[in-house]
């Protein structure tokens, strides 16, 4: 009589947490001479950026501050500072340098302190945001500063500044005018304060007033910064504060991106949240590399279609507490919004939609007297 046997295995079904790297950002900039330089440095809201990067105040060490102070008590990133002269690394180098192993540096956001004011930066900017996909299969933006007014007029500075992104397409790029010497660090806090959505645009007036911006500019001519300076600019997608009319605090408007007109991603919360989704179903793809549980079968076809719609669905959840509900990330998912198609016997293609919330920027309202009753 033979033997009894038992043979158990345990299987990996992938089914575990994805590691966020949402709000996680990456500052590149000059350092102080007095401070450790070319080497990167961890970043909490616990951090002393005094010892980090010198006592000496710098534009990098005064942005960091703006970005903690809007970023809230769960400031995390990373901070590479660049010697001003004679370093072994440029911003690109120095961002290459982070995400490779083995620092292997993840993050949603690079931040690049010193100001670019060259058309031809752009590309470059465009460029190693690709780059860090195609080479290191990192979702990532770079939001690059432009530098403020200097001994110019304001009709001067606007006619500069909106030359620098003229016609170009960079759809993983924004460009934010150091009009007030921190206006980067102030808006990039606001991104990656955790207590709001990455769905929601920096304009969330309920996300309250800008913290610790720098003192207003003037011109050569004296005149002051004003909302025809500010929206001229955001017009020609530069990234800007502002404030409304009779209404207390400072607040900022849309956070746009270069995307060409009538693109997906002209504002930058409609990248986030589709490169939310794509990191997370990046993973869940490269599970499913040479497993022949996915094939062409119908039963197959259905079990992965609800398999790669999981990060869709964890995004779609939302709360509702006292009848107020707080939307998810995006929209529930429909049945139809995932279409997987056999090509050939080795090849398959899946086709996802996800769908974000309306934000009502632009509200109108009419008001008018009812004198008909007696």
């Amino acid at each position: 009589m033979a033997l009894g046997k038992v043979k158990l295995t345990q299987e990996n079904t992938a089914s575990g947490g994805i590691s966020a790297v949402e709000r996680r950002v990456l500052f590149i900039g000059t350092g102080d001479d007095a401070a450790d330089r070319d080497v990167l440095h961890v970043l909490n809201a616990q951090s002393d950026l005094d010892v980090l990067l010198g006592a000496a105040d710098s534009v990098l060490k005064t942005n960091i501050e703006a970005a903690m102070l809007n970023a809230g008590e769960d400031f995390t990133g990373y901070v590479f500072p660049l010697k001003a002269v004679a370093g072994l690394y440029t911003w690109d180098t120095a961002l290459e340098f982070a995400l490779e192993t083995p620092n292997d540096v993840d993050v949603e956001i690079v931040a690049l302190v010193d100001a670019i004011t060259t058309d031809a930066e752009v590309d470059l900017l465009n460029a190693a945001a690709v780059s860090a996909y195609n080479t290191y299969g990192k979702f990532l933006s770079i939001h690059a500063a432009v530098p403020g007014i200097a001994s110019e007029t304001w009709s001067v500075y606007l006619a500069a500044t909106k030359a620098i992104n003229n016609t170009k397409v960079a759809t993983r790029v924004a460009l934010v005018p150091q009009l007030h010497g921190n206006n980067l660090g102030v808006v990039v806090g606001r991104l990656i304060n955790s207590d709001q959505s990455i769905g929601d645009s920096p304009m969330r007036v309920r996300s309250g007033s800008v913290v610790g911006l720098g003192i207003a500019p003037v011109d050569s001519a004296g005149l002051p910064l004003t909302m025809a300076h500010l929206g001229e600019l955001a017009t020609n997608r530069f990234s800007v504060p502002q404030s409304y009319t009779n209404f207390d605090g400072i607040y900022w408007a849309d956070h746009p991106m270069l995307d060409a007109e009538g693109g997906d991603f002209q504002v930058y919360e409609n990248l986030r949240v589709i490169d939310f989704v794509s990191r997370r179903v990046r993973i869940l793809m490269i599970q499913k590399v040479a497993d022949r549980e996915l094939n062409a079968t119908d039963s197959s076809i259905a079990y992965h279609q609800t398999y790669f719609m999981r990060p869709v669905r964890s995004a779609s959840k939302s709360t509702t507490i006292r009848g107020v509900t707080k939307p998810g990330l995006i929209k529930p998912p429909s049945s139809d919004d995932i279409v997987i198609t056999w090509k050939s016997k080795t090849e398959v293609e899946i086709h996802m939609v996800v769908t974000p919330y309306e934000s009502p920027k632009q509200i109108s309202a009419k008001i008018a007297l009812d004198l008909t009753s007696l």
